[in-house]
């Protein structure tokens, strides 16, 4: 089954000409499908819209959140309640095009684990959105290895066990392609079509260009240190010593050298600050160990991901429990 995620806010025009097009699309298709509405705290008459649109079809259903909570929030959402197998996800302003569910479809049935969207022909503002956009991605995928034209595009179909131990937040809906692929999934991109938006007023403005820098260290560091974020405090922790060993060293060179005292520079006072920072890094390097192996082992969490299994019917765990 499919199941299709979209989230929505202040799309009260957009909605009933979203359903039929979806309808026609979804049914074209073939295929048994489910559309999962998110109300992302909407103010207008949308959650409305919304009703009659899963009153008139039981394969459309909806989750209202009480406030606004974000993109990012409502996808995961639509995530964890989607009963299909494989999952798309798109946008609810009519830019993305529900005609396209069928070539990223097509595409993932070639054998990719997820296939992202690309609006080629982007039909947005050329700097406020179009150039912008071509930078962040340009540095997602520079810094990440995972090379998209479009990471922002929320048209993208995914196989469930991609999404399997995802926890979304702030603006990570667009970094999952990263983390598929750092899980070993095979990850494809196919142009779509990208309309003018018509009706509404778009929620995007350009502090989201710093949320996704921001996000995007996030992101990075998770990857490369959440396993072992000792090396990130200590290795600030020993930048922190050598700094205030440099610094301690010049103060007696001054004393000796120079004949000035110590108070006559503010050299003593750095190597004091950088040496109980450098301690300071060193035992959040430490709590931050502990909290790791608290999280892996009192939830039962894998440092590993296996692709498959030869001869296993069941995968488990030794316990490492080990009462007198």
């Amino acid at each position: 089954m499919i199941s299709v995620v979209i989230p929505l806010r202040n799309e009260e025009s957009n909605v009933p000409i979203l359903v039929e097009k979806l309808g026609t699309a979804l049914t074209q298709l073939g295929r048994e499908f489910e559309v999962l509405l998110v109300n992302d705290g909407s103010v207008d008459a949308t959650a409305s819209r919304i009703k009659e649109a899963c009153k008139a079809d039981k394969r459309f259903k909806a989750i209202h959140f009480r406030r606004n909570c974000g993109q990012t929030a409502a996808m995961q959402a639509g995530f964890t309640y989607a009963a299909g197998d494989v999952i798309v996800a798109m946008d609810g302003d009519l830019q993305n095009d529900p005609a396209d569910i069928g070539k990223v479809l097509a595409k993932l049935d070639e054998g990719y684990d997820l296939v992202s969207g690309w609006r080629k022909d982007r039909q947005d503002h050329p700097i406020k959105r179009n150039f912008l956009s071509r930078v962040a991605n340009a540095l997602i995928s520079r810094t990440t290895g995972v090379h998209l034209h479009d990471y922002g595009c929320s048209l993208k179909a995914y196989r469930r066990e991609v999404l399997e131990g995802i926890s979304l937040y702030g603006e990570m809906h667009r970094f999952i392609p990263v983390y598929a692929y750092w899980n070993g999934a095979r990850i494809a991109e196919v142009p779509v079509v990208h309309h003018a938006r018509v009706h509404g007023v778009s929620n995007y403005g350009l502090e989201r260009v710093i949320k996704v820098v921001l996000d995007l260290g996030v992101v990075l560091f998770l990857h490369r240190y959440a396993k072992k974020p000792i090396y990130v405090f200590g290795l600030c922790g020993i930048f922190c010593w050598a700094v205030g060993g440099i610094s301690t060293l010049a103060a007696v060179a001054y004393k000796i050298l120079g004949q000035k005292s110590f108070i006559q520079t503010p050299l003593p006072t750095l190597a004091i600050a950088m040496f109980f920072g450098g301690t300071i890094c060193f035992l959040l390097g430490l709590l931050a160990e502990l909290s790791i192996r608290t999280y892996y082992e009192s939830q039962g969490k894998m440092t590993f991901v296996v692709a498959s299994y030869d001869n296993i019917d069941t995968p488990t765990r030794r316990s490492t429990d080990r009462r007198a």
